[in-house]
């Protein structure tokens, strides 16, 4: 199989998982071997649906501008399509190059520059859907006469806001709570009761 040629100024930096202890790596490593990665990050035996994945955590770590972020496979990186979106978007935001070699996909090449475009445009999308059927759940439970409770501290555009300052923007949720003057406690909640990823 031919792999797409990959023209970087920065490191190549690696990326393999898989989802069950009796998968094996063999494959995803040694197409990033082919690829000339400097570095490989791994996780074995993680679902793409856990919350933390220490080789991503010390990859996103790793990370700095001019690198180039090399993946078997687009589903190896993103547990869904939000959290490829947010992952990407912040890859161009921090001036890092991904290539998934499956796919060929190579945003260090013109066409392949358009993936981030398009992943950013999914993120705000799906962001915009949950603030709308956040304010649509809330009003459709007040015309059945629901008791709601009482306000919750972040509004449905507070939630989405901290989500892009936490996940597309790299910052600690403890200071993206600081910023809307609430607990990181809270700020988790919000996430989850609006179908946000965390």
């Amino acid at each position: 199989m031919s792999w797409p040629v990959l023209e970087c100024q920065g490191r190549k930096i690696g990326y393999a998982r898989v989802s069950t202890k009796d998968q094996k790596l063999r494959m995803q490593l040694d197409g990033l071997n082919a690829m000339g990665c400097d570095l490989i990050f791994e996780d074995h035996g993680i679902s793409g649906a856990d919350a933390s994945r220490p080789g991503l955590d010390e990859m996103l770590k790793e990370l700095r501008a001019g690198d180039t972020v090399v993946v078997f496979k687009l589903d190896r990186l993103g547990r869904s399509v939000l959290n490829l979106a947010d992952l990407l978007v912040r890859f161009q935001q921090q001036g890092i190059e991904f290539c998934s070699m499956s796919e060929g996909i190579n945003t260090t090449t013109p066409g392949g520059k358009l993936v981030f475009h398009i992943f950013s445009a999914v993120a705000e999308f799906h962001r915009d859907l949950i603030i709308e059927n956040t304010v649509a759940g809330m009003e459709a439970a007040r015309r059945r006469g629901a008791k709601i409770g009482r306000p919750h501290k972040l509004s449905p555009d507070a939630i989405a806001g901290a989500h892009e300052l936490v996940y597309q923007r790299n910052l600690p949720v403890i200071e993206a709570a600081r910023r809307f003057c609430v607990s990181p406690a809270t700020v988790l909640r919000a996430f989850d009761r609006s179908g946000l990823e965390r």
